[in-house]
């Protein structure tokens, strides 16, 4: 058996595997705040329990956690210090002077706070040249006085970053060690492990992230180990990347920055996989749960990676899968503005008070309290009746913070939280789909999440998609996701070289140096080669651009020029899917070389079935009233999900309630259940 274990905002959402006999089960506990690892812990237990098994039996554990993301959302990591190339030190706040695009027009708006202040960056005298050459020798009295500085004052972590590291780290690494030597207490981070690329902006600030995260996310892990080799024994513990893919715990306390954001990255791997087995290629994934929404594109079977990102406002060099998150889920809170317009998010109510109808102290309206109101929620079957919902704390909140404001009824107040929120969600979906170029007439929309199925028809419906599939396991997806990754380390290398000036030997020769490193890393944790896959892949540009377009290249035993010029046209024709045009006339330059070397996991079964006689009334539970935006409270038929069998088709207006979601089908709309188990509801 594996385990899955997703800590969210609100929810932390457990799923196993038993590999045996093909099953999955999952369930939801609140999170728990003041120690995440308890919540980890009871939801292991109660999941065992459901099973009526023991941890013996299962084979590996694999986490994704929040704690990297909300350190920097709360601004609450390390005391962090940033040793420089002399002359460099502010190059955190120079940045690439560019106003955030989120407030291109807001003239008080400003860029994020660096995350050291300047009193704790100090430089060191050393240079070395574009080409690796040593400019200026490192003077290690400057080093020891700037080290002794930063003891003198306390820091937590280091990051050292100097000019052109990542062709050569000599420098870096006998920095590194001086830093160790003197402040063996101290974490350190050095540019030329953490992102060995150009751009000195971005490489500094992603190796400052991970000096700030670092302490942060061993203190997590090193409690988290604790309690489960207390309870457990000796656990094989993986933790997610952002990339989509897992590492051990060790790689993980050293490399911080990777895990940010990996909580997202399941679930967008979980609805690819989800995507190939129905044939659905083109699907735009949208995570919805107590606190977040999530969207991700699946381009042709595969979830989008981008090369770098940011976050909260800073630039990292890392491979991420491309999803995007905003302040929306069950959880989000409604409120009245100054201007006396209803809003909706970002600020969430948690798990602790939660939403008002939770009855644990919430006092204010969340999305989760009017989907009750308006009758989508069950307040006997949340959580599969673990949980009861108290729709007067609900209606009571909803009065008074949002009807009676807008002297409206409160039908109406909650209806209209419903729509702003599905507004928010929508402008969502456009900035990660249409304003890359994407026609998202031409993808169907997979949610899941505990709040995703209740919403996804109308979105899709407003955005005008093709269908909506509704997945197996929605309100747990993106724990499945993280039994679904692969084990992966990421390795890149700059070469800053145009078509005409690369050999082939030197390309080869780059390639094969990752490729080793990342093999040996798979050996030393017991990979069997069988299970190893490499893949290559070069960032290229045109010549005087900005920036790259991460281009996939074969991998080979032998390269030619001919297959130099194989790149070059593959990516022309990349930039023209991209850019709506090309320059092939255009001399094209190779800039960094990136290798994944991937661990290959068992693969997870959704159950395969043929259509089965009879119809969905073997599902039905009743009827109640629901409101839709155009005719009101209406009678809709409620079906339970694990009664519904492939081949049986629900009329809206209805409700598919499962243990941990429920779908909502609006008026005139069919969904009908696949071989795999999922709703499927088209749209045209």
């Amino acid at each position: 058996m594996r385990i899955g274990i997703d800590v969210g905002g609100t929810f932390t959402d457990i799923v196993l595997i038993d590999d045996a006999s093909g099953e999955i089960h999952y369930t939801k506990v609140l999170t728990t705040h003041g120690d995440l690892a308890k919540g980890v812990i009871g939801g292991i237990d109660k999941i065992l329990g459901m099973v009526d098994n023991s941890f013996d039996q299962v084979d590996y554990v694999v986490h994704g956690t929040t704690i990297g993301t909300n350190a920097l959302i709360e601004r609450k990591g390390a005391r962090t210090g940033l040793l420089t190339t002399e002359g460099m030190r502010d190059i955190l706040e120079i940045g690439r002077i560019e106003r955030p695009a989120a407030g291109l027009y807001d003239i008080f708006v400003d860029t994020p706070l660096p995350l050291v202040p300047r009193h704790l960056r100090l430089d060191v005298t050393e240079r070395v040249g574009v080409d690796g050459e040593v400019v200026v020798p490192l003077d290690e009295k400057s080093a020891r006085e700037a080290a002794q500085s930063l003891k003198d004052q306390a820091v937590e972590s280091i990051a050292i970053c100097f000019l052109f590291g990542f062709r050569n780290p000599a420098h870096e690494e006998r920095v590194r060690d001086i830093c160790r030597e003197m402040l063996p207490e101290a974490a350190v981070s050095i540019s030329s492990e953490i992102a060995p690329e150009f751009r000195e902006f971005e490489r500094t600030s992603t190796t400052v992230i991970n000096a700030y995260l670092a302490p942060v996310v061993e203190r997590y892990l090193d409690n988290l180990e604790g309690q489960l080799l207390a309870r457990y024994g000796d656990v094989d513990l993986r933790i997610m990347q952002a990339s989509g893919g897992c590492m051990t715990t060790e790689m993980a306390k050293y490399r911080a920055v990777n895990i940010v954001n990996s909580g997202p990255a399941g679930g967008a791997l979980a609805a690819a996989y989800v995507g190939r087995l129905t044939g659905d290629e083109q699907l735009i994934s949208v995570d919805m749960g107590g606190t977040s929404f999530d969207v991700g594109v699946i381009d042709h079977g595969e979830p989008r990676v981008a090369p770098e990102s940011q976050f909260e406002g800073f630039p990292v060099k890392i491979p991420i899968l491309d999803v995007k998150a905003i302040g929306a889920g069950g959880g989000s809170l409604a409120r009245i503005d100054q201007g006396g317009a209803l809003n909706v998010g970002p600020e969430s109510a948690g798990s602790r008070p939660g939403p008002a109808c939770y009855g644990l102290g919430g006092e204010r309206p969340t999305v989760t309290d009017a989907n009750l109101v308006l009758g989508r929620l069950n307040p006997d079957y949340f959580l599969g009746g673990e949980m009861r919902l108290y729709p007067e704390l609900a209606e009571k909140a909803i009065m008074k913070h949002v009807a009676e404001p807008l002297g409206v009824s409160l039908e109406e107040g909650a209806s209209g939280i419903i729509r702003v929120v599905n507004a928010n969600m929508e402008r969502a979906i456009s900035v990660n789909s249409t304003e890359k170029g994407f026609d998202v007439r031409e993808f169907a929309l997979l949610p899941f999440g505990g709040a995703g199925p209740l919403h996804a028809v109308e979105l899709a419906q407003d955005l005008d998609m093709k269908k909506v599939v509704v997945p197996p396991y929605a309100g747990t997806l993106s724990a499945v996701g993280l039994l679904v990754a692969n084990t992966r380390y990421d390795y890149s290398a700059t070469v800053a070289k145009s078509e005409d000036q690369l050999t082939p030997e030197e390309l080869l020769s780059a390639f094969k140096e990752l490729e080793a490193r990342g093999r040996a890393q798979l050996r030393s944790q017991r990979v069997p080669e069988e299970q190893t896959d490499v893949l290559w892949w070069a960032d290229l540009r045109y010549e005087g651009q900005s920036y790259e377009i991460s281009t996939p290249v074969g991998r080979k035993e032998v390269f030619t020029r001919a297959d130099i010029e194989e790149m070059v046209s593959r990516f022309h024709d990349l930039h023209y899917r991209t850019y709506a045009y090309g320059s092939v006339d255009e001399k094209v330059e190779f800039i960094n070389l990136r290798v994944a070397a991937i661990g290959k996991v068992p693969e997870v079964s959704l159950a395969h079935t043929g259509a089965e006689d009879g119809d969905a009334e073997v599902a039905r539970k009743g009827t109640r009233p629901v409101h839709f935006p155009t005719e009101g409270f209406i009678d809709a038929a409620v079906y339970d999900r694990d009664l519904l069998r492939p081949g049986h088709t629900v009329t809206g207006p209805a409700l598919i309630e499962e243990v941990a979601s429920t779908t909502v089908i609006t008026p005139g709309l069919k969904g009908t259940v696949d071989e795999y188990g999922d709703i499927v509801i088209p749209l045209s």
